[in-house]
């Protein structure tokens, strides 16, 4: 693409300076980079400043690469054209959405945000995609995949050049509407500041990634900004449509602010879809889901109420496309299960094993109340907190595990740089509020309620909660549901609960006992 197209489009966001070496506008960009190893001759790099490193640092390996233009934040002084901007991600975004065609278009775009529900959410939105007949795509925190397409997900929402080649490639392959989760990492740092969306999604809001954000405040305005700032621009703001959950206080504040159409969803008849529900157990959600297009029964295989509140947003997201009420009843009663999302492993005995990824107190509150609902004899919590993140969470966890089980294994999730027994012992200062009772030995079971045990070697600990549990009661394994790995250190290593929870389940209890 002629570079001057890009520059035009990237000074309609920003105040755009050139420096470096003159050089005409004709040249001919060849890619978008924001990694300089990765730059390509005719590539345009952009340095992105970043929590670890600074891609003005590495700006001669892009030019010894064949960088022919360069975009930065802060003067250098360089032998290439180069281009001072206020904000190099914003200029990334606009460029890469340029270069690639403004795929998003071209499509049905749905963005979701929230703290917890967006990935089931957006599940049930594709679910939705396909059962009205559309070629649909999904991007994820746990894969992206559309037209055959299966990708792993490094980023809840990737990169904007990134994510501005797969919507692009969506295009090619002929997906028509999209679904994608949205970061309020991505928020914050303009990943998708340049994807035109139709509708927009708040799930919820809870306590998460303050290691990142200054505080809620912070937080809760990145997440705000799909509404009140990107569904307000480009050629859909005049038909683009908002679903919010007014379930969550913010919900409802949000619906008042949106200049635009806006859809409240929620358990109060005062919302234009609202869910009277029947029942909620271990066989799932049956409910009333009323609309302003009529009512009808949904049957659900999700379990616990805060999936209630997904499913209501998800039929949100068909009345603002114009889906009829049998699309969005099908659509929704028949998503099948979603790896690491309250995720069911078989067992003959009789015990309840759940690996669901909740990793934030809300989350974890959820997932624990949907475990009540199995009515189990004991429930018994398997979990730990992350390493190198919000360390303030962690006793709020630990508060919340020993309220809503009987039992608690204080393990590792992924400890990262961080000492496993030090990221346990703030768990503690919260667990041992509501659950004060330390069982130190772990050679025999623990038949009582209100005890904990610690054990930091996430194997051991889910064998120790399997091999604790009896016939009727229900573990459940919390923290990392779909991840394959486990961050130990500077080393990553395969480590996947569910094979570990199977594992568990498939061995020789005498063998358990010695382990």
């Amino acid at each position: 693409m002629i570079l001057s197209r890009l520059i035009q489009r990237i000074a309609a966001a920003q105040t755009i300076q050139r420096m470096g070496t003159p050089m005409g506008d004709a040249i001919d960009i060849q890619g978008i980079h924001y990694r300089a190893q990765e730059v390509k001759e005719g590539g345009m790099f952009f340095a992105l400043k970043g929590q670890s490193a600074d891609g003005h640092d590495y700006i001669p390996i892009a030019i010894e690469r064949g960088a022919a233009a360069v975009v930065v934040e802060t003067p250098v002084a360089i032998d290439a054209p180069c281009f001072l901007v206020n904000n190099t991600r914003k200029a990334l975004s606009g460029a890469s959405a340029e270069f690639f065609g403004n795929p998003s278009g071209s499509m049905t775009l749905v963005g979701i945000t929230g703290t917890n529900g967006k990935t089931t959410t957006a599940h049930l939105v594709e679910n939705l995609f396909q059962n009205a007949g559309y070629s649909a795509g999904l991007l994820g925190t746990i894969y992206s995949r559309y037209a055959g397409q299966h990708l792993n997900s490094p980023l809840t929402t990737p990169e904007s050049v990134d994510l501005q080649r797969m919507l692009s490639d969506m295009r090619e392959r002929g997906v028509t509407h999209a679904v994608m989760e949205v970061s309020s990492h991505a928020l914050a740092l303009s990943r998708v500041d340049d994807c035109l969306m139709d509708v927009g999604v708040f799930t919820n809001l809870s306590r998460d990634h303050l290691d990142f954000h200054r505080d809620m405040e912070d937080y809760w305005a990145a997440k705000k900004r799909l509404f009140m700032e990107l569904l307000q621009q480009g050629p859909k703001k005049d038909r683009a449509v908002a679903v919010f959950n007014c379930n969550d206080p913010r919900g409802k504040t949000l619906l008042k602010q949106f200049p635009g159409a806006g859809i409240g969803v929620g358990s109060d008849p005062e919302n234009a879809v609202w869910a009277e529900c029947l029942r909620s157990d271990i066989s799932g959600i049956r409910a009333v889901i009323h609309t302003p297009a009529g009512a009808f029964e949904l049957n659900s295989a999700l379990i616990g109420r805060h999936n209630l509140e997904n499913l209501l947003c998800a039929a949100g997201v068909g009345i603002a496309l114009g889906f009829s009420l049998e699309t969005i009843r099908d659509g929704l009663e028949t998503l099948g299960p979603i790896p690491g999302r309250f995720e069911t492993i078989p067992d003959p005995a009789g015990r309840h094993v759940i690996i669901d990824y909740a990793h934030t107190p809300d989350a974890l509150e959820n997932a624990l109340k949907a475990m009540r609902a199995l009515n189990p004899k004991r429930v018994i919590t398997v979990f730990g907190c992350g390493g190198n993140r919000d360390r303030k969470k962690r006793p709020l966890m630990g508060e919340i595990a020993g309220r809503f089980s009987d039992v608690v294994i204080l393990t590792s999730d992924n400890p990262r740089k961080e000492d496993p027994m030090a990221i346990i012992r703030e768990i503690k200062e919260g667990l041992v509020k509501t659950c004060p009772r330390e069982r130190d030995s772990l050679n025999s079971l623990v038949p009582d309620r209100g005890e904990f045990m610690v054990e930091p070697d996430r194997r051991k600990a889910i064998r120790l909660g399997i091999r604790t549990a009896r016939p009727g009661d229900a573990v459940l394994i919390a923290g990392k549901g779909h991840e394959t790995y486990q961050i130990r250190g500077e080393k990553t290593v395969h480590f996947d609960d569910r094979e570990e929870a199977a594992g568990a389940l498939s061995m020789d209890p005498e063998k358990a006992e010695a382990m």
